[in-house]
């Protein structure tokens, strides 16, 4: 008998936003207004008034701790407006000692008693029954069980939204439960969701991503836990457990175990099982009693469901209502032909399928299997030709598998298995996809001689560990236009030799500060797309002066910063505004000739509040010996705030 599961996360656009910030407090805690203790400090300050330290029951001794001298004065006396009856001492001004000793919480936590009363605290087990030193009211456990955590300081998230435009109106793609306890719903109009509800955090959804992350979930599940797994929409995932779940322990613990481990990717989740895929659709988005529906009775555990459950289209459920229907069980009473006269197939279908009478097939998400090929030999080869003409055969049959996936390689590695069984690895990255044979088998021809092949070789393989697609190219439109050179062979070639790491071009950053205004980048990456459409209402229109050169022809600077600057020792300069005369740097002392500067830069403020009153003076200097180096002084000469007047190398001119 077939058994699916509808894995429903409501809050997946929601929870991706909470897990891609990855920063803490990101998901909010639902935080209560605390409640106010006054009258049970004024109950346990009134108990206190008479309290005794005298234990109850222990009688008077010599020599005990409370009749000491010292102790005296800590002894609460009894009132001396009214002698007290035999009967009431000891039981009534005398705090008694809790017989039962402080059991731990469940969850591992304090007790969640009131402290300072004598039930539950470590001082009353131990004979006291006050409130313990450092201990308030305010901060008890029973405040924090009842209340929830205390609230972070200075943290306030506000109800977080996605939106997303349909044609010209802007509506509610997903909301997070704050925003729904508000009473904010996907398809509200966005104007409304700020007029009712103002501060809220409104975000751009990314229906495209949540589908993309969706199938990537559907992969994972499908490489660890059953091997057909669905996509129903934009949220759910159908899971056939049948002839898997004894392999997980059964459905309930395959259930609670799945569903702890998307609790600590940070998802929520519903997880229903049934006989149809339809049934456990129902039961995972509508509530229910019971999440698992045994073999045989999706009728009876459907029944009391809306109709909303069955998957049909809006029409068809606004006249099932204005007809009386509400529930499927009503709908499954009526007779099928007038309903599908009256509503077409699709209802009678949808009916069918969840009650077990109707196939519904699934349509299985596939996992991709990587790319692999494999070469054994009869005997062991040991000769640098043998394995040339080898590749010479897998590279082909590569890129042919790769073509049929329309593919291209970006990460290749050969695998060479020797005898001795130790494997002889070769890596290649390629600065973008490419499937051409010729240029495949000449970037591992170059690293053959890296190959020890030992007493031999009985196995060769290559794998594809890296791939993207690779689709047509565009050409130029004119043929008396000439194409941009392609430099991807020449990348590929240089990275084969000295590492794509050692590989990159600069791009300009807008930033003052120098260590700033540069930024690694891949050597093929596209160049960055221009300013987005700027609004109607925006200022920055009313410019009209070209956009200036992010590094000023005017002030020259070294083309490579040092990582670091180097502070420089025994400068010799006049302040506030002149070069310095002369400076040691890593040793070797320095007689400046020519000097140019001060180039003042400031501190970005607006981006760190440290650098608020910051100020460097660079200076370009030439030495005796033709040598020119990139100089600046921390701070403006005048003004202790600006600075320490300490000397720094930040570049060398070429």
């Amino acid at each position: 008998m077939q058994r699916v599961a509808a894995l429903f996360l409501p809050l997946w656009p929601i929870e991706r936003l909470w897990r891609a910030e990855a920063r803490p407090g990101a998901r909010p805690e639902p935080q209560r207004p605390p409640a106010s203790l006054d009258p049970l400090r004024d109950a346990v300050a009134k108990e206190q008034e008479h309290a005794c330290l005298v234990p109850r029951g222990g009688g008077w001794r010599p020599g005990a701790r409370w009749a000491r001298e010292d102790q005296l004065g800590k002894v609460a006396l009894p009132p001396v407006t009214r002698a007290r009856a035999k009967h009431e001492v000891g039981r009534k001004d005398e705090a008694a000692v809790n017989p039962f000793r402080t059991m731990p919480a469940d969850d591992g936590a304090r007790s969640k008693f009131l402290p300072g009363t004598g039930r539950g605290t470590a001082r009353a087990a131990s004979g006291g029954g006050g409130t313990p030193r450092g201990t308030s009211l305010v901060e008890s456990p029973l405040h924090h069980a009842a209340h929830g955590p205390p609230p972070r300081s200075g943290e306030d998230h506000a109800p977080l939204i996605t939106s997303l435009r349909t044609g010209s109106r802007i509506e509610i793609a997903a909301a997070c439960p704050a925003a729904r306890a508000l009473g904010l719903r996907p398809g509200m109009a966005v104007t409304q969701a700020r007029a009712q509800v103002p501060g809220l955090d409104i975000r751009p959804a990314d229906p495209e991503g949540d589908r993309a992350h969706l199938a990537s979930l559907a992969v994972a599940l499908a490489r660890r836990w059953t091997p057909t797994v669905a996509i129903a929409g934009d949220n759910t995932l159908f899971l056939d457990l049948t002839g898997v779940a004894h392999l997980h322990g059964g459905e309930a613990r395959m259930v609670a175990r799945l569903r702890r481990i998307l609790a600590r990717l940070g998802y929520s989740a519903r997880i229903a099982i049934a006989d149809t895929p339809g049934a456990a659709w129902a039961l995972a988005h509508f509530p229910s009693d019971g999440l698992v529906c045994m073999p045989g009775e999706q009728s009876e555990a459907l029944a009391p469901l809306p109709i909303e459950a069955l998957r049909i289209d809006t029409a068809a459920i606004e006249l099932l209502h204005r007809l009386g229907v509400q529930t499927i069980g009503q709908l499954a009473a009526m007779p099928r032909a007038p309903l599908v006269r009256r509503f077409g197939a699709t209802l009678a279908t949808r009916l069918e399928q969840a009650l077990g009478r109707l196939p519904e097939p699934l349509h299985p998400v596939v996992p991709p299997e990587p790319i692999a090929l494999h070469q054994r030999f009869a005997e062991p080869i040991a000769t640098a030709e043998a394995i040339e003409y080898w590749l010479g055969t897998l590279v082909p049959r590569l890129t042919a598998a790769l073509e049929s996936a329309g593919l291209g390689v970006q990460g290749l590695e050969l695998i060479a298995d020797r005898i001795d069984g130790v494997p002889q690895r070769i890596r290649l990255g390629l600065a973008r996809p490419n499937r051409d044979p010729a240029h495949l088998l000449r970037l591992l021809k170059r690293r053959i001689e890296d190959v020890e092949p030992g007493y031999g070789i009985d196995a060769l393989a290559l794998h594809v560990r890296r791939a993207a697609l690779l689709g047509p190219e565009p050409v130029v439109e004119r043929l008396d236009e000439e194409a941009a050179p392609d430099i991807a062979t020449l990348v590929d070639t240089l990275a084969t030799r000295i590492g794509q790491r050692r590989m990159w071009r600069m791009r300009p950053v807008e930033s003052d500060v120098p260590e700033r205004s540069t930024a690694r980048m891949a050597v093929l990456d596209p160049p960055g797309r221009g300013d987005p459409r700027a609004k109607v209402d925006d200022v920055r229109q009313l410019d009209r002066n070209p956009a200036l050169h992010p590094w000023h022809p005017g002030w020259p600077k070294p083309a490579r910063l040092l990582a670091r600057p180097e502070r420089l020792d025994h400068v010799m300069a006049e302040l506030p505004d002149h070069a310095p005369r002369r400076f040691t740097w890593r040793g070797r002392p320095h007689r400046v000739v020519h000097a140019d500067g001060p180039e003042r830069i400031h501190g970005e403020w607006w981006k760190h509040v440290a650098e608020a009153d910051h100020v460097r003076d660079y200076f370009r200097v030439e030495d005796e010996e033709g040598r020119r180096y990139w100089l600046f002084r921390r701070g403006d000469g005048e003004h202790a705030v600006t600075g320490d007047l300490s000397w720094y190398l930040h570049g060398v001119f070429g």
